[in-house]
């Protein structure tokens, strides 16, 4: 490993099954969270955070080599790009003109495509002031990119502060009009990847409402109220209480697979959800400038990760703040267009604690 300042090192990962070298970025605050970032997706490669008793460990889900992200189809601690969530139909119609996207979720188009940003070398660059240090990726998509109209330069910033929050700002603009919903699809277990389920932990979801799914996957139009549902988390509630229920939109998706409509809309920075592991006392926050967050308890997770751990159903819940999914063919939702001279700007923190 070779040391680029005391808080920050770097080392080679890897290599692509193209001959593109990886690099992992390590960057330590004082308060002892430490990430790993990967240029491979701009991956969240591991998240360490301290416990009750002061004990770290590694509390996202993820791989220990460049094979397991290359052939992986959960889309592990990668950034999302161009478009988190689904697009009806794998197409959409934007000023009189209709594009079609891959349909790599038949018949819809799902987190970017075929090759979406977490596929892809991101161009990177670590730094370092005197209460913080991170890593700066850039990416930059061209003209069609997997139907995707205009070339679209990306920025996303990982932050790690002495106070133990990790920061993610997004940076995007275009050079047409075109989608953009940015995310990081990290997949949380607080009392450590590998230990088991998440269905103890407790969550809380600053949300009076959500998108209601069809059989599709795909949001009705309607925004419902989540009082009455076992989509309401405006109290603290474990995760496996209610998610073997009846109810129709859990069958839907298999489980908690859903956009919720954050209190107070976009714009300013303010809460989204907590999560609480009750056995090691580490508690997450999220605060975040999206309008809406995605709840995704791993339904479907069939992966071997790191340390040869299993990772099956519900072995971490993912928060994932964004737009929506399907904006661009539901006008009633906050639009999702980037359009030259503008800038596509989003900050989330992760924000960690014990209790």
């Amino acid at each position: 490993m070779v040391a680029a300042s005391p808080r920050i090192q770097q080392r080679t990962f890897g290599r692509t099954t193209g001959g593109e070298e990886v690099t992992c970025f390590t960057v330590h605050g004082s308060g002892g969270l430490t990430l790993s970032v990967l240029d491979y997706g701009a991956v969240v490669q591991s998240l360490f955070a301290p416990d009750l008793h002061g004990r770290m460990a590694d509390v996202v889900l993820g791989y220990d080599d460049l094979a397991g992200y290359e052939r992986d189809r959960f889309f592990i601690g990668a950034v999302i790009g161009r478009y988190a969530g689904r697009i009806g139909g794998a197409a959409f119609t934007l000023d009189g003109r209709r594009y079609a996207l891959s349909a790599n979720d038949p018949p819809n188009h799902l987190h970017g495509g075929i090759r979406g940003f977490g596929s892809v070398v991101w161009r990177a660059r670590p730094f370092e002031d005197a209460e913080s240090a991170g890593v700066v990726l850039e990416h930059s998509s061209p003209d069609g990119d997997e139907g995707y109209p205009g070339s679209l330069d990306v920025r996303v910033t990982y932050t790690v502060s002495d106070a133990n929050v990790l920061s993610v700002d997004y940076l995007a603009t275009a050079d047409r009009p075109t989608p953009v919903n940015l995310t990081q699809h990290a997949y949380f277990n607080l009392a450590g990847e590998g230990s088991g389920d998440v269905l103890g932990h407790e969550l809380t979801v600053h949300a009076r409402s959500y998108t209601p799914l069809d059989a599709r996957l795909l949001p009705t139009g309607a925004i419902a109220p989540v009082e009455g549902t076992p989509l309401d988390f405006r109290a603290p509630r474990r995760i496996g209480d209610r998610i073997g229920g009846e109810h129709e939109q859990l069958r839907i998706g298999g489980g908690y697979d859903h956009n919720f409509v954050l209190d107070g809309g976009g714009g300013a920075l303010r809460p989204a959800a907590r999560l609480r592991d009750p056995g090691s006392g580490r508690v997450l926050e999220v605060l975040t400038t999206e309008p809406g967050m995605q709840l995704y308890t791993g339904n479907f997770l069939d992966a071997i990760g790191k340390g040869g751990h299993r990772y099956g159903p519900r072995a971490g819940v993912c928060l994932e703040t964004q737009h929506f999914p399907d904006s661009p063919n539901q006008p009633a939702f906050p639009s999702t267009i980037l359009r030259p001279g503008d800038e596509f700007r989003s900050r989330t923190e992760f924000r960690f604690s014990v209790c």
